[in-house]
């Protein structure tokens, strides 16, 4: 068995460098995927500088793979060698706990995050068989990457609050997640509004699908949308003023976040009362739930805006996502 190669972060927030591993011998359920491409994420920063505080070095990060299975574990019985997947925030469940056995994979309590430690920054990757989901044909590989985090975080909340095509729904936060959320909430049949601070933005949003575009700093826009979405989704990682996105909510309205804010949110009380309003969260989605996915993104034409790079030029690629150049997703080649 060859080791397999590599780049990892040896300390909190250090550069990349070249690293090798033995995987041993492959285990009965998994999978072995020669890595074509990778996204590069802003999670993949958060892990590689520890700003969660779960970090362990050696890092090797990098969750949104895409490659062709190069060898199979004796149990795999669905998936070949030849075949082209993609690889996403989890790499293992339990498959025995209530979440894995209702189809919840995702919120396994003995998930293994793809991230934390033999991630998608290498030349191969192995993960457990149900977590390497097959591509649909028509959809472009090179661009894949990011559906695999950045995608399922913005589509799943449509299957998992029941969003309705008749609904008005306002998407907060215009970048990796957001223009995808755009996509979706379009071609799920909705109204779409994007809340954005670029409104340089605008034409390239409505191009996205947006019926309308709303510049966030603009207090009397705002106060405008009163009662007005079924739905928000926010992306966004920074603290807002939530009470007027809760005031723009209809009754019965939800406000969605996916954006990994790191400050209590301030959600007055009244806000909710007032109208049985609520707020929630949303993970990813279970391997279904990303096939589910992908076959909606080619049946609409959904794809990601990517700037590549390749792997080779990992530590280019970071300092070029940190310093907010991407429009709106970077993905790594080998």
């Amino acid at each position: 068995m060859t080791h397999i190669k590599a780049f990892a972060a040896m300390e909190t927030g250090g550069a990349l460098e070249p690293y090798e591993y033995d995987p041993g011998p492959i285990k009965h359920s998994d999978v072995e995927i020669s890595v074509t491409a990778c996204g590069l994420c802003h999670s993949d920063l958060s892990m590689i500088d520890n700003d969660w505080r779960m970090s362990q070095y050696p890092l090797i990060a990098g969750h949104e793979a895409i490659g062709v299975i190069t060898e199979i574990g004796a149990g795999v019985t669905h998936l070949k060698v030849g075949q082209t997947v993609g690889v996403g925030w989890n790499s293992q469940s339990c498959m025995h706990c209530s979440p894995c056995l209702s189809g919840r994979q995702q919120r396994c309590r003995e998930l293994v995050l793809t991230i934390a430690g033999y991630g998608g920054f290498a030349d191969r990757i192995r993960v457990q068989d149900i977590w390497a989901v097959p591509l649909p044909e028509g959809m472009d590989e090179k661009a894949a990457g990011p559906l695999f985090c950045g995608g399922i975080t913005v589509f799943a909340p449509f299957l998992d609050f029941d969003i309705k095509p008749t609904d008005r729904v306002g998407i907060i936060g215009i970048g990796g997640l957001g223009h995808l959320a755009v996509q979706f909430a379009r071609a799920w049949g909705c109204e779409v509004t994007a809340f954005t601070t670029s409104m340089d933005k605008e034409a390239e949003l409505k191009e996205l699908g947006a019926h309308k575009v709303v510049n966030t700093k603009d207090e009397d826009a705002l106060k405008a949308l009163r009662g007005s979405f079924d739905c928000i989704i926010s992306t966004v990682n920074v603290s807002l003023p939530w009470d007027k996105y809760m005031a723009s909510l209809a009754p019965e309205g939800r406000l969605i976040t996916v954006g990994a804010v790191d400050v209590p949110m301030a959600i007055p009380a009244f806000s909710m009362i007032a109208g049985q309003k609520s707020v929630g969260g949303s993970d990813t989605g279970s391997p279904d739930v990303v096939a589910k996915m992908l076959e909606f993104c080619v049946r609409h034409d959904i794809k990601p805006m990517v700037d590549y790079f390749p792997m080779t030029e990992i530590n280019e690629a970071i300092k070029y996502l940190k310093e907010g150049k991407a429009r709106y997703r970077v993905v790594l080649t080998n």
